[in-house]
C-alpha cells in the first residue's frame, strides 16, 4: 500500500462560522475579505495533532496547503549527513503546497511537535482559489517567496558545514606534517644546543691559539655550506656515516658525531686539516662544537620550513574562505582562488595520486564576486572531479578571458556523465553517489552561486572527458 499525503492527524467536524472566526484572527490571512475567509473555511477540512504525528512524508505527494490554527509544526530534512530541522510553522502560519509552487512533494518529514490543529485545502480546489479569493492567494505567494528563500539559504548553510567539513580534513592532514616536523625539529635542537654549549666551553677553557681557532673556523664553514639534498642515495648517505665514524674513530674522537657531520658538507679532508691543528680532547671538542652547531643551524632552517608551509596553509584558508571580506561584492582575482582551493584539496589530490594541471591565463582581470561563494564553487566542481577520476587520474582546471566574460574549466578523465543522467545533475537532492556520501546538493549550489554572480555553467561529457564551465561577466569595479 503507497503511503497517504497526509497521514497523520483526526478529522474534526467544526462548524463554518467557528473555522471563518478562527481564520479572521489567524496571523498571516485574518486581514482578507471576510468572502474570501469564507470561502476557504468551506473547502478545506479541520485536523487534529498529537505530538509526533506526520502531517507530510517525505516524497510523498503534498495534498494541499495548511493552515496552521494552533500548535507548532516542524520539516526535518536528511541530506546524507542525518535528520535535522530546517524549518517551523505555528498557530498562525501557513504550510504545504501553495498556489503557483511547482513543489509536488514534501521535502522532508513534517512532525506536530506538540497538540496542533490544521485546516487543509486539497490542491484541486487550487484554481478556483485563485478566481475567488485574489487577496489570499497574493499573500500566499508573498509565504511561497520567503518559504523558497529561507529553503534556499538553508541548502546553503548545509553545503557550507559540507565544504568546511571538506576544508577541516584536508587542513589537518596538511598541517599534520609540518606541525610534526616543527614539534621533532624544535626537541632535538634543544638537545643540540645543550651539546654544542658543553663542548663551547671544553673548546674556550683548551685556549687555541690563531692558527687552532683558523682551522676550526675552516671546518665550521665547510660544515655550514649548503649540500645539495638527495644527491645522494641511501647507501651512499650509509657509506658516508660509516667512513666519517672511521675516521673520528682513528682520531680518538666520539663517534657519536658523524651522523650529524654526514648531513653537512664535510669532507674527509678538511677534517684531515683540522687533525693537523688539533689533537686529542681538543680535537673531540672542536669537532662536537662543530657538529652540534652545523646541526641546530640545519634544525632551525627545518622549522623555518615547516613554519613557513604553516603560515602558507592558513593564508590559503583565509584566502578560500574570504572570512573577512563577504559583505560586500568586490574584486576578486580568479586565479587566486583556484590557488587556494586547491591548496586546501592537496590532500585529497595525494590519496588520489591525480595529476591537477592548473592553466590561468596572465593579466585576467578581476570579477566582482564575493570570494567565498566563488571558491565554494571551485572546491564543489575540483572535488567532484577529484571523485570521479580512477587513482593516477588527472584534472585540468583553467581560467581565461572570453570576450567580455572570464571562463573557468574544470576537466577530468573520468567515465563521464551518462546521457540518462545529464538533465538531472543540478537538481537539488539528486545525486549517483552511496547513502551518506552526497547531498545531492552540491551542482544544485553551484548554479545557485554562479547565477546569484549574474553567470552561467554548462557541462559537456564523453567517456573519459568531461568539462565543467563557469563564465562569468566581467564588469568595471
Amino acid at each position: 500500500m503507497s503511503p497517504q499525503a497526509d497521514p497523520g492527524g483526526t478529522k474534526r467536524a467544526v462548524p463554518l462560522e467557528e473555522v471563518t472566526a478562527s481564520l479572521k484572527e489567524h496571523r498571516t490571512l485574518g486581514s482578507a475579505p471576510p468572502g474570501e475567509l469564507e470561502w476557504v473555511a468551506d473547502h478545506g477540512y479541520v485536523r487534529q495533532f498529537e505530538a509526533g504525528d506526520l502531517l507530510a512524508l517525505h516524497d510523498v505527494p503534498i495534498e494541499g496547503f495548511h493552515i496552521i490554527l494552533s500548535g507548532h509544526f516542524a520539516i526535518y530534512v536528511d541530506r546524507g549527513e542525518g535528520r535535522h530541522k530546517v524549518m517551523e510553522w505555528r498557530g498562525g502560519d501557513v504550510s504545504g503546497q501553495l498556489p503557483y509552487s511547482r513543489m509536488r512533494a514534501s521535502p522532508g518529514d513534517v512532525f506536530a511537535e506538540e497538540l496542533s490543529e490544521a485546516l487543509t485545502v486539497p490542491r484541486e480546489h487550487f484554481p478556483e482559489l485563485i478566481r475567488q479569493c485574489p487577496e489570499i492567494t497574493a499573500t500566499l505567494v508573498h509565504v511561497m517567496v520567503d518559504r523558497a528563500r529561507h529553503f534556499t539559504s538553508s541548502d546553503l548553510h548545509d553545503e557550507k558545514m559540507k565544504s568546511l567539513g571538506k576544508l577541516a580534513a584536508g587542513l589537518a592532514h596538511e598541517l599534520n606534517n609540518p606541525a610534526s616536523a616543527v614539534v621533532r625539529s624544535a626537541k632535538s635542537l634543544v638537545e643540540g644546543l645543550v651539546e654544542a654549549e658543553e663542548a663551547s666551553r671544553a673548546l674556550g677553557a683548551a685556549q687555541l691559539t690563531p692558527e687552532q681557532r683558523e682551522a676550526v673556523d675552516g671546518v665550521r664553514t665547510a660544515c655550514l655550506a649548503t649540500r645539495a639534498s638527495g644527491a645522494h642515495s641511501p647507501l651512499e648517505e650509509s657509506d658516508r656515516v660509516d667512513s666519517i665514524s672511521e675516521w673520528l674513530e682513528a682520531h680518538g674522537a666520539d663517534a657519536a658525531v658523524a651522523g650529524p657531520l654526514a648531513e653537512t658538507a664535510i669532507t674527509l679532508p678538511a677534517l684531515d686539516r683540522l687533525a693537523e691543528a688539533l689533537r686529542g680532547e681538543v680535537l673531540d671538542a672542536a669537532l662536537r662544537w662543530v657538529a652540534h652547531g652545523c646541526a641546530a643551524r640545519s634544525l632551525a632552517g627545518e622549522i623555518e620550513t615547516a613554519a613557513s608551509r604553516i603560515y602558507e596553509l592558513v593564508a590559503a584558508v583565509k584566502g578560500f574562505t574570504q572570512m573577512d571580506r563577504e559583505t560586500a561584492a568586490r574584486p576578486t582575482d580568479v586565479g587566486q582562488g583556484l590557488a587556494d582551493t586547491l591548496t586546501v584539496l592537496r590532500a585529497k589530490v595525494k590519496s588520489k595520486s591525480a595529476t591537477v594541471e592548473v592553466v590561468v591565463a596572465p593579466g585576467l582581470p578581476p570579477v566582482m564576486a564575493y570570494g567565498g561563494e566563488l571558491n565554494q564553487v571551485w572546491l564543489n566542481l575540483i572535488d567532484n572531479a577529484l571523485d570521479a577520476v580512477a587513482p593516477g587520474g588527472r584534472v585540468e582546471v583553467s581560467a581565461d578571458r572570453e570576450g567580455a566574460r572570464l571562463v573557468v574549466r574544470i576537466a577530468d578523465d573520468g567515465p563521464g556523465i551518462p546521457d540518462t543522467v545529464r538533465p538531472r545533475i543540478f537538481d537539488p537532492f539528486f545525486t549517483t553517489k552511496p547513502v551518506g556520501q552526497g547531498t545531492g546538493l552540491g551542482l544544485d549550489i553551484v548554479r545557485r552561486l554562479v547565477n546569484r554572480h549574474d553567470g552561467e555553467i554548462d557541462v559537456e561529457s564523453r567517456p573519459g572527458r568531461t568539462v565543467f564551465a563557469v563564465s562569468l561577466p566581467l564588469r568595471s569595479a
